[in-house]
């Protein structure tokens, strides 16, 4: 069994934010209905992002899914928008809503999907805490949908 877990924020003011892109993943592995809920159990944590873990932390511990089992999906600014990495193992590299997880699980010995957010432009100067709730521009919403689709197909191939 796996945990598949999308970062974001609740709220309806968040929605297809860039950080929420782990809850939109989340959303279209329910609608493309290709995940057998007895192979993997699909949360998207209602607490703020920086809080994550708890909720991670309370579903592995009801589910019995130990960390190398679970998958958490986010958004990456450290990436170009549109790359995917996938890493087991690593530090948060800042970002609280995976720190939150290593945190409550006590390791970071589960799998990443690092999405990635930042523009593609390397003249354009963000400020980072409110680029990351902002939400993407059409252009950004065409690659971001391709994008989701791959990320889909990853966590599929790992069932």
């Amino acid at each position: 069994m796996k945990l598949i877990v999308g970062l974001g924020n609740p709220r309806s003011k968040y929605e297809k934010t860039r950080h929420n892109l782990g809850f939109m993943v989340i959303d279209f592995l329910i609608e493309d209905e290709q995940i057998d809920s007895k192979k993997a159990k699909l949360i998207k944590p209602q607490t703020f992002m920086n809080n994550s873990g708890l909720e991670v932390k309370k579903n592995s511990d009801y589910y019995k899914i130990k960390p190398e089992d679970i998958i958490v999906i986010h958004d990456d600014i450290d990436l170009l928008l549109g790359e995917i990495k996938v890493q087991q193992g690593r530090n948060s590299a800042g970002h609280k809503g995976v720190q939150s997880v290593i945190d409550a699980l006590g390791t970071n010995n589960f799998t990443r999907i690092r999405i990635g957010i930042r523009p593609i432009d390397p003249e354009i100067i963000i400020d980072t805490e409110k680029f990351v709730l902002q939400k993407f521009t059409p252009e950004e919403q065409k690659i971001i949908n391709q994008t989701i689709k791959k990320a889909a197909q990853i966590i599929q191939a790992t069932l």
